[in-house]
């Protein structure tokens, strides 16, 4: 098992329209974004347990090797801006990455 965070350069959460959140993770090398992607290691049923959600709230999961990164979006729980909501911008929805851990 290694974490997420001793492997990436980059995780970081923003909003992708009021709507949408997207999550991005960055890999070091290509060798270990290979690896991850290869092993589907983000996929709906680890993601939506992660974050506690239905998989159906899981908008894309997509593999982008130019950048040797992993985009993943979800349906915003409250829409941006909306009353009860608390990050307008999306970009403190990360934090649970931070502690991830990968089987590869």
């Amino acid at each position: 098992m290694v974490k997420l965070f001793d492997i990436t350069d980059v995780i970081r959460s923003k909003n992708s329209g009021p709507f949408e959140l997207t999550f991005d993770m960055i890999f070091k090398d290509v060798e270990t974004y290979e690896l991850v992607a290869t092993k589907k290691c983000f996929n709906k049923k680890m993601f939506a347990k992660l974050y506690n959600i239905s998989e159906d709230d899981i908008l894309a999961i997509v593999n982008f090797e130019p950048a040797k990164a992993i985009k993943v979006t979800i349906k915003r729980p409250i829409t941006s801006g909306n009353l009860g909501e608390t990050d307008v911008y999306g970009a403190q929805q990360h934090a649970p990455l931070f502690a991830l851990e990968l089987d590869i």
